[in-house]
Order: structure tokens, then C-alpha cells, then sequence
């Protein structure tokens, strides 16, 4: 193989690697949004929702060992706020997950997060939070994402 032919092949491999790399972090099948929802003066709820792209699912947040990653949501800590018990879950279903050969709980379409927080300063606030996941279809997973949201308390 003369050294032409290597590095023809060379700069094939670093484009393809490359356009694959950029494919993979332009393309996210779920798709986060959050919202307050006042109970009264001082608490509230706060819903994520993650829309899912037909074909793929997430995660519950129950820890299995054959999930790589269940959804974590962790929210910021301030003097201004304090969470009422743990993230609830709704829609998740147990489900048979071909890419990990295993029943799981997962959302498909739909995720959706509550957690109730006790507001101890005053309004306008913002409460800060990451959620991290993984998402997959019935033959591979992307690669774990997280991503930062905050609502807005008015």
C-alpha cells in the first residue's frame, strides 16, 4: 500500500468520523421543557416533560442493572427553595428494551417529572436544574446527555 493510498484512506476515516460525530450531537430524539405550577403562596410544582421521537424511549429513574443510565434529575440548591419529597415519575411502563435484551420500565412518546417544592423566598426566583439521560431505539443508544433547565417563579 503505498502511503497515497493511507492517507487517502486516512482522511476517508477522520470525514466519516467527523460527519458521525456531528450527526450524533445534532440529533436528540427527546426534547425537555419545564413548568411551575403555583399551589399556593408558598409551594408548588414543578412538571418536566421530555417529548420523544416515535421509535425511541428513555428511562425510569428506578436503577436496574441492565439500564446504563437511569434519568437523574438533580436540582440546585438554594436558600430560596426546598424540595418536598422525591422527583415522581408518571407514564413510565415495563416494557421489553431489544437493545439490552431485558424487560425495563420506560416512557415512549412521553416522560413526565413532578417535584413539589416549598418556596421560602420571595417571588420572582428561578430554581435551577439538570437532567441526565440516555435514550435509545431498539438497536443502539446515544450517548448520555445532560442538560440544564430552570423555571421561573413569578
Amino acid at each position: 500500500m503505498t502511503i497515497y493510498s493511507m492517507k487517502k484512506i486516512l482522511s476517508v476515516c477522520i470525514s466519516l468520523f467527523a460527519f458521525l460525530n456531528v450527526f450524533c450531537q445534532a440529533h436528540n430524539p427527546v426534547q425537555w421543557v419545564a413548568t411551575y405550577k403555583s399551589i399556593s403562596d408558598t409551594e408548588g410544582e414543578i412538571k418536566i416533560t421530555g417529548v420523544i421521537e416515535k421509535g425511541w424511549h428513555t428511562y425510569s429513574q428506578q436503577a436496574n442493572n441492565a439500564v446504563p443510565l437511569p434519568t437523574l434529575i438533580s436540582f440546585k440548591e438554594s436558600k430560596k427553595y426546598q424540595l418536598l419529597g422525591k422527583v415522581e415519575e408518571k407514564n413510565a411502563h415495563e416494557e421489553y428494551d431489544a437493545a439490552l435484551g431485558e424487560k425495563l420500565l420506560v416512557f415512549v412518546e412521553k416522560a413526565e417529572f413532578i417535584q413539589k417544592v416549598k418556596l421560602k423566598g420571595k417571588a420572582p426566583q428561578t430554581i435551577l436544574f439538570k437532567v441526565e439521560y440516555i435514550v435509545c431505539d431498539n438497536k443502539m443508544c446515544m450517548p448520555p446527555t445532560t442538560i440544564d433547565l430552570s423555571v421561573n417563579i413569578h
